[in-house]
């Protein structure tokens, strides 16, 4: 495979952000918060672009740009107003296919777990040690949002 740049081929610059459609908006932003992210902004979109974009009619959807405290990711949370959302299966397994879950690398795991109960948090199976290397949990969140936690043992 030849990796020599070439300045007429598109590229990939970063990845910018990861959407999640949501049923309450209020809730997912409470929840990322308090896991550490800060809203970087709201908006509600609509028009014959978004619809063009989603390939839906009569779209109207409230989003929260939530970024990481490093500045360099970030989680698209939407509520969609109109059309109707689908259900999925807020609680369908860890091998389904389709977007999985997030990740996050965290300190102090245990207190973490214990401020995002109240928001509606719970583990997806245990708490677990993976060799001598990192601290592992599922947690489910709002909308049956799947989130990783992921601590390295020093």
């Amino acid at each position: 495979m030849d990796n020599t740049p070439n300045p007429a081929r598109g590229t990939i610059q970063r990845m910018d952000n990861v959407a999640i459609v949501v049923d309450d908006l209020a809730a997912a932003k409470a929840f990322f918060a308090e896991l550490g992210m800060e809203l970087e902004g709201e908006a509600t979109v609509e028009g014959s672009s978004v619809d063009r974009l989603v390939a839906l009619e009569g779209v109207r959807s409230d989003i929260a740009m939530m970024r990481m405290p490093d500045g360099h990711g970030r989680l698209e949370l939407t509520k969609y107003q109109s059309p109707p959302v689908r259900d999925g299966d807020p609680h369908a397994p860890a091998n389904t296919l389709g977007a999985h879950r997030v990740m996050f690398a965290v300190e102090n795991m245990d207190d973490i777990i214990e401020r995002l109960r109240p928001h509606g948090a719970e583990l997806v199976g245990e708490l677990v040690q993976y060799e001598n290397s990192y601290r592992l949990c599922y947690l489910r969140g709002p909308a049956g949002i799947m989130v990783a936690l992921a601590e390295e043992i020093r």
